[in-house]
């Protein structure tokens, strides 16, 4: 009886990231665990098995790590159906055996390979198409719905010794390495009306001014350290721009918004949902829990919900990145505030949001609806400790970056909760009126005779101020000062015109 021959699976990209031994065939799971699998199978049945979550980025990776490793000649997909909400990458991947691929453009306008599918995937241009051919042909690929379908089909696969399809094939690959400028790492602040708008500006500032650090998955990120994002107008069915440009679609929040509020039954292959660690993990429904606490005690501080449990340390495969929910009313007004330990701002955050704000009005419309609290939606605050966006994610936020962020600068309002500022000159000197946003009480007076004096008052007495009311006002300060030593007309937000007097 012959020996079967063994070869050891070598992946040239994201190697963290897979399970590998030194069979013939590749498993992807999708979003399954990869150890739901590998715990029921041998070593030497598989050649490699990993998650797969996008397909503009993550099947170009593992097409590459196929053709460095010719020995695999079996491909078994889990969940690549229409029906699981979570399988377009999967779906993508078949979809290149099945019909292959065209030379297009990728979404930020790199020139690159398309798959002949319904889900939007890319492979690398730098790949030749030649290469890629002989993949398709080389490789036999089995779609399966379970974990024990998946397992069958890999154990039908090991009992083949097939020849590998050819030499080891490595291409060059293009990597963008993003300009940083100088700027604060810890503690940011960022608002916006909409999910949407907070979004691309997060993205801005993490671009912008976030450290490029390695990651633990095989790559690069930049990061920024606390970063507070507060969204304070979110529609109740919320707002998605048209075209939409954020990373996440109205039938993808329907499904993820359940994943929070709802009690997710056990299934195999899925560690947790959050819905699980509010509802059942400890032992208690903390959700609940809330809602009670808050009808009882309007003014309660204790409204919390806990995500993280010790024994997360132990077991590091998955543990949550949301950690920690606070709910507080004040002046009628019901704000939820949520603690992420790691959160991706690009792919995750704004579903992360829209999640929330679901749990955030879930509370609000049950405390109406048991007592005759009828509380004001408040905003919804996040604390990203760990802001960041991947490397593989860096181009499609620099199109992001340069398409939608001049509009939202267009569309900013300068209501400043510091107040309003009215500059005058009385009796040869600047006098300013510090008044209330809303009412215009005055509440404090500074005066001088230079543009540099006054601001460095304002300053030590207004240090929350916008940016771009700080700008602005020390335009109008230094505009001030030269009206007055010229013993010229001043008026605020009025052009300066120089009146000269002729004899």
């Amino acid at each position: 009886m012959a020996t079967q021959t063994t070869y050891q699976y070598k992946p040239l990209y994201k190697p963290n990231q897979l399970l590998y031994g030194t069979g013939q065939t590749a498993v992807v799971t999708g979003w399954t665990m990869k150890q739901a699998i590998a715990k029921k199978l041998h070593p030497h049945e598989y050649a490699a098995i990993g998650q797969l979550y996008s397909p503009t980025r993550g099947i170009s990776f593992l097409i590459r790590n196929l053709l460095a490793n010719p020995h695999v000649r079996f491909l078994v997909v889990l969940n690549a159906t229409k029906e699981d909400k979570n399988a377009g990458a999967g779906i993508c991947l078949l979809d290149f055996f099945r019909y292959g691929f065209e030379k297009g453009y990728s979404d930020t306008g790199r020139e690159t390979w398309v798959i002949r599918s319904e889900i939007t995937g890319y492979i690398d241009i730098e790949i030749t198409a030649e290469a890629l051919e002989i993949l398709r042909e080389a490789i036999a690929y089995q779609e399966a719905s379970s974990i024990n379908e998946a397992v069958s089909c890999v154990r039908s696969f090991a009992a083949k010794d097939i020849e590998p399809w050819g030499v080891p094939l490595e291409f060059p690959i293009t990597e963008a390495t993003p300009t940083v400028l100088p700027g604060v790492r810890y503690g940011h602040r960022i608002e916006g009306k909409t999910i949407a708008e907070t979004w691309v500006k997060i993205i801005h500032r993490i671009k912008t001014t976030g450290t490029i650090r390695p990651t633990g998955y095989d790559g690069q990120w930049q990061e920024l350290i606390d970063l507070m994002a507060i969204v304070t107008d979110e529609p109740e069915d919320f707002y998605f721009p048209e075209p939409n440009y954020l990373p996440c679609s109205k039938n993808f929040i329907q499904e993820y918004v359940s994943q929070i509020l709802d009690d997710a039954p056990y299934q195999e292959g899925v560690k947790y949902t959050y819905g699980q660690r509010l509802r059942s993990h400890f032992g208690r429904d903390q959700i609940e829990q809330v809602i009670q606490k808050l009808i009882k005690d309007l003014d309660s501080a204790r409204a919390v919900m806990s995500l993280w449990d010790v024994e997360d340390h132990q077991d590091n495969s998955s543990p949550p990145c949301l950690n920690h929910i606070w709910v507080r009313v004040i002046e009628n007004e019901l704000s939820l505030t949520a603690t992420f330990r790691s959160n991706d701002m690009f792919s995750a955050w704004a579903a992360n949001a829209m999640g929330l704000r679901a749990l955030q009005r879930h509370i609000r419309n049950e405390i109406a609806y048991r007592s005759e609290h009828n509380l004001r939606m408040g905003p919804l605050i996040t604390m990203s400790q760990s802001a960041h966006i991947y490397s593989d994610c860096w181009e499609n936020a620099e199109q992001v970056i340069q398409t939608e962020y001049p509009k939202i600068c267009q569309q900013r309002d300068y209501n400043d909760p510091s107040g309003s500022f009215v500059i005058n000159i009385q009796d040869s000197q600047i006098v300013v009126e510090h008044m209330t946003p809303g009412t215009g009480e005055v509440v404090n007076c500074y005066s001088g005779k230079s543009a540099t004096q006054l601001y460095r008052q304002i300053a030590a007495a207004c240090p929350a101020l916008q940016v771009e009311h700080a700008m602005y006002l020390g335009t109008e300060l230094q505009k001030a000062e030269t009206a007055l030593s010229l013993q010229q007309d001043y008026q605020q937000d009025k052009p300066f015109i120089l009146v000269t007097s002729y004899k």
